[in-house]
């Protein structure tokens, strides 16, 4: 396995780092790991606003129902008023 060691790191990043590994449950060490792998790991899908409004949406349960009731919703609004 390979080591690698990061020179000039500000202790404001160094805090940081150790925050967020405790709140992962991991040390810093294996932070900076697993930041490292899911930088260099090739995207499953390109980044674009689509993509990720609808990852969002799955993650918070939105259905389509919800989005059809939303598009409806939002043609009365356009609609002039009588």
């Amino acid at each position: 396995m390979s080591a690698l060691t990061v020179r000039g790191l500000s202790d404001e990043t160094h805090r940081a780092l150790k925050l967020r590994a405790q709140q992962n449950g991991r040390s810093v060490a294996a932070e900076v790991r697993r930041i490292i792998a899911q930088a260099v790991q090739p995207l499953e899908e390109p980044r674009n606003l689509g993509n990720m409004l609808h990852a969002i949406s799955q993650r918070n349960g939105v259905t389509n129902e919800d989005h059809e009731a939303l598009v409806q919703a939002l043609d009365e609004v356009d609609q002039p008023i009588a």
